[in-house]
């Protein structure tokens, strides 16, 4: 059991663009998307990030740098991104990575507002600090 809508489209092709950073995502109804690998690691589904509820969210600060270094299929239904910070608990669904796609700009300027808020960054620790010597 997948647990998809019938009316979810389907990938027909996935491409990980490790210099841009990016995960290209065709769907079979036609629509293609380019999910930055930050903006797939913030909004992961996992219980980690979304928490058990809502207003349970954890805001995902310093993954501006992160990168997939793995894919995993789901049965024929999702997949599993394993991220160089070595997150790999969230399942993303078809219908979920298509809902990130349509609405990546909404979803993006969001979770740069919860940041700003927050007084967090998408810069890591280790990052903001450069030596001098």
């Amino acid at each position: 059991m997948s647990g998809l809508a019938k009316d979810t489209p389907i990938p027909t092709e996935i491409k990980l663009h490790k210099a841009s950073k990016k995960l290209e995502i065709a769907f079979d109804n036609g629509a293609r998307f380019e999910l930055p690998f930050e903006y797939l690691r913030v909004y992961s589904p996992s219980a980690e990030v979304r928490g058990h509820g809502p207003g349970q969210e954890v805001l995902q600060t310093g993954k501006k740098y992160v990168d997939i270094d793995r894919i995993e299929p789901v049965g024929q239904y999702a997949v599993v991104l394993e991220f160089s910070d070595r997150h790999n608990s969230g399942i993303y669904s078809w219908d979920y990575l298509y809902d990130l796609g349509l609405n990546q700009d909404a979803y993006w300027q969001t979770y740069l507002k919860r940041l700003e808020e927050a007084g967090a960054s998408r810069i890591p620790e280790s990052a903001k600090y450069v030596s001098l010597k």
